[in-house]
């Protein structure tokens, strides 16, 4: 492991969240419509200073390479102490143009091992940073048509990837990102079950799931119910949180389309004992980003609060009896009054 001291990162309040985001919360987008960009163009070094700039986040989820990809990992370093920040995640980039056919599913041998030798270089670097986990989105593995290729092989090899990184590297966490489709139009991750059930093939202690919110509500589940799912197994690494209308995968900001989902996810979490960090993955692609981030915080703060004002022991019988109106009564209670209170902070 990494002997570099750990830095002493934005605490928030008494019995509140740590709160993180994905470092390209604060990049340049491009579409297939703009490919010049929305906004100018910014470095990881740019990125990580917006991040600064929010004042209630505390780790970074950062993209490797660095962007744009001549950036060195002791630039990284001092650019998150300078904004007293800490790498939580190193997230490799084995889903580019180079991986189209795949990253360790790819009918190139030596492709497949250039994507597994790219998420090890990416563990190195994690080591260097002490990061929390090596987050996997294998978004190239998968297939687009019928007939296009063979399931089990398809399985085999990320299962066999997956462990073999697990095993190089057992001193670190890998947290696999499920998502249904995009850009592959049918991942080999694409649900919680399928990622425990892929887990318990490995047969590792360290890989597990980070559940992105946006993309269990794109993939037609029920978030807060997936996340009881992993964390049962004692799977669940890591969230992102974002929103979307359930036909793509939009990364809006939290609470922003499907507010009472999201706050019966954050209570699940609560419910079942987890105390991971709270981290956002949105991109603004139009809005500042500074102040997108700020917002999903005070969000996610309000749904914090509320859950403290959550009557246990009545929504409990409410469940008990399985009384919708009952339930969502309780609850709205509780979230109208923290919401109120948010806003009027």
């Amino acid at each position: 492991m990494s002997t570099q001291p750990r830095i002493d990162i934005q605490q928030p309040g008494q019995n509140e969240p740590i709160y993180g985001a994905g470092v390209w919360h604060f990049a340049t987008y491009v579409d297939r419509y703009a490919t010049d960009g929305y906004g100018e163009p910014r470095t990881i070094l740019d990125a990580i200073k917006l991040a600064g700039a929010v004042g209630d986040l505390s780790v970074l989820d950062l993209n490797w390479p660095f962007p744009p990809g001549d950036i060195s990992t002791a630039e990284v370093r001092e650019a998150l102490a300078e904004q007293n920040l800490r790498a939580i995640a190193v997230t490799p980039e084995f889903y580019t143009g180079r991986f189209a056919k795949g990253g360790f599913t790819n009918p190139d041998p030596a492709v497949r091992r250039q994507a597994i030798d790219l998420v090890a270089a990416s563990a190195e670097v994690g080591r260097e940073l002490g990061v929390d986990y090596i987050k996997i989105w294998p978004g190239q593995d998968g297939y687009d048509y019928p007939f296009q290729a063979d399931y089990t092989d398809l399985w085999t090899k990320s299962v066999d990837a997956l462990r073999e990184l697990a095993q190089s590297f057992p001193d670190l966490k890998f947290a696999i990102e499920y998502k249904p489709r995009e850009p592959r139009n049918r991942m080999v991750f694409s649900s919680v079950a399928r990622t425990l059930l892929a887990i318990q093939d490995m047969g590792v202690d360290n890989v597990g799931v980070l559940l992105d919110f946006g993309h269990s509500l794109y993939g037609g589940e029920t978030p807060a119910e997936a996340a009881r799912l992993a964390i049962a197994r004692d799977r669940l690494f890591a969230i992102d949180v974002n929103d979307n209308f359930r036909g793509w995968d939009d990364d809006m900001v939290v609470g922003s389309v499907h507010l009472l989902e999201t706050f019966e996810f954050f209570f699940a979490l609560q419910d079942a004992g987890w105390q991971g960090v709270w981290q956002l993955d949105q991109f603004p692609f139009r809005e500042d980003p500074v102040e997108a981030a700020r917002t999903g915080i005070r969000t996610m703060r309000a749904f914090h609060q509320a859950l403290g004002y959550l009557d246990r022991e009545e929504l409990a019988a409410a469940q008990s009896a399985q009384d919708a109106l009952g339930a969502q009564r309780i609850a709205k209670r509780a979230l109208f009054r923290a919401l109120a209170e948010s806003e009027s902070a």
